[in-house]
């Protein structure tokens, strides 16, 4: 009876000492699961703005470490280091990022920053069929700035490691802690703390921006030289037209408007010129529009017809469409009106472009003809660039659309659960705001085209020139584009001009 218990429990001793190697073992095999960063780096050499550039291109990943010391995402970019720096040389770096939220950094890389573009039609027209043209751009900014192309959580290699997943980082407040983190693990390991530093996003991008702005500043303790919106989206209520209450958003679409009915031969007579007559949208929205719609059903006969056929003549609609609309003219309806007699809509995201619905009869656009136009062409470029240029290959899937739960998932509240939050409009100006006070050498480039009815260019004016933003500390550029301005050709070179000036000017001479 002893031995039996003897040998009983020398059983259970044996099968405790097995689960424990198992546990041990499974553990191991699941942090093997991560293993180090991948990079894929090549060399490459060419004269950028006249200026010999020798470059490493760093194509991989950066881990994020969790409070554990393990790695929770790995962030992958498209760094560009020069390489034969002058002696005593610091190199200004610039991050840059697209926008969605959910969009990957292929559009600013391949259309107007990276060191190699692709080549769309500039007046607006369809990319058509592959291959399509892929050449260097000499012009890019790669002789002021070693750039840093960042892919979030989610879209392009980048995803959630470990027991972590991917809506720990889709949120407003996550995506810009996540990117804040990574700037800060990126110059730590590259060592570059002492480097000027620029953040250049667009559309959510320049959401984005703010936050991670006030982060490195307020939090981080990590100076910033500069800040470089295109295509601005800091406060939501200017670019939601599609909600009928929304005052300030018919307001700020108006001068677009006026630009794309300009563009499109809606505007009679023609005026003096499109500078003048943009103007002029300006000056009728705020001090003749504005007022009309704040009086609602209390405005008397004449004002009403008068502000009824100056909209009419800045927008090119009928009289009788805006009779219908209560002068409440929304901008998502606007594209699919304008032209509707060609049976034929304009792009939202650039007004230029235009395309044969299925549905004539619809208030608004079924698709983005901006966007239908170049899509396949950038994802194209890309994917062929680096496998060609960068030696990328990998069985990892580049998402570009980005992770399909990403929209599901992504979570616009500011507040913890549980605690009193009323729903309002995505508003990261104050950020911004609160950057530009902690820093009041930090100045802030904001570029804009003509025909994007996805983020007015009006807007931008609205929301940066309040919030307790000081007038000094803001630049202003416009283009003859819509929302990837850069799509134009003259209104790409135009940019990086700009680009390069505004760069150039915000790094102190020692």
């Amino acid at each position: 009876m002893k031995m039996n218990r003897v040998l009983w429990l020398l059983v259970i001793s044996m099968l405790c000492n097995l689960g424990q190697g198992f546990a041990a073992e499974q553990e191991t095999t699941e942090v093997a699961e991560i293993p180090e960063p991948t990079q894929f780096i090549s060399e490459h050499s060419n004269r950028f703005n006249d200026s010999r550039i020798d470059y490493q291109a760093i194509a991989g990943e950066t881990y994020l470490l969790d409070i554990d010391g393990k790695p929770k995402a790995t962030i992958f970019t498209f760094a560009y280091l020069k390489t034969n720096l002058a002696v005593g040389e610091v190199r200004p770096v610039t991050f840059v990022w697209n926008g969605g939220p959910g969009s990957a950094s292929v559009w600013l890389h391949m259309g107007s920053y990276g060191p190699k573009r692709i080549v769309v039609p500039s007046d607006g027209e369809h990319a058509g069929l592959p291959p399509y043209p892929i050449l260097e751009a000499p012009e890019t900014i790669l002789d002021v700035t070693d750039l840093v192309f960042i892919d979030p959580v989610g879209t392009g290699f980048s995803r959630a490691l470990g027991e972590h997943e991917g809506k720990e980082f889709w949120g407003l407040n996550e995506d810009a802690d996540s990117m804040a983190e990574f700037i800060r693990t990126w110059v730590t390991e590259h060592n570059r703390w002492n480097s000027p530093k620029f953040l250049l996003g667009e559309s959510f991008g320049t959401t984005r921006a703010a936050v991670v702005a006030q982060r490195m500043e307020g939090d981080m303790d990590i100076s910033l030289n500069g800040i470089l919106f295109i295509s601005q989206a800091l406060d939501y209520q200017g670019s939601t037209p599609y909600v009928r209450d929304n005052i300030v958003s018919y307001i700020t679409y108006i001068p677009t408007m006026a630009a794309t009915a300009l563009y499109h031969g809606r505007v009679q007579p023609p005026p003096e010129s499109q500078e003048v007559f943009i103007q002029q949208a300006r000056e009728f929205a705020v001090n003749e529009y504005l007022p009309a719609l704040f009086k609602g059903n209390t405005i008397e006969p004449d004002e009403y017809r008068a502000v009824r056929d100056r909209l009419a003549h800045f927008t090119g609609l009928s009289t009788e469409y805006i009779d219908r609309a209560n002068l409440r003219v929304q901008g998502t309806r606007f594209a699919k009106e304008l032209l509707r007699d060609q049976g034929l809509a304009v792009g939202r995201s650039d007004s230029r472009y235009t395309q044969d619905q299925i549905d004539d009869l619809a208030a608004e656009n079924s698709r983005d003809p901006a966007s239908d136009g170049i899509s396949s062409a950038y994802k194209a470029a890309l994917m062929t660039y680096m496998r060609n240029d960068l030696g990328v290959e990998w069985d990892r899937s580049y998402l570009s659309p980005a992770d399909p739960d990403l929209g599901p998932n992504w979570r616009w509240r500011t507040v913890p659960d549980g605690t009193s939050w009323e729903p309002a409009y995505v508003n990261t100006a104050h950020e911004l705001s609160q950057a530009l006070r902690i820093n009041p050498s930090l100045k802030v480039f904001v570029a804009s085209g003509y025909f994007d009815l996805t983020t007015p260019f009006f807007d931008a004016e609205f929301t940066l020139n309040r919030h307790d933003i000081r007038a000094d500390q803001i630049r202003y550029e416009f283009y003859q584009g819509g929302h990837m301005m850069y799509v134009n050709e003259p209104s790409r070179v135009l940019l990086l001009e700009d680009t390069r000036e505004f760069i150039l000017s915000q790094i102190p001479a020692r």
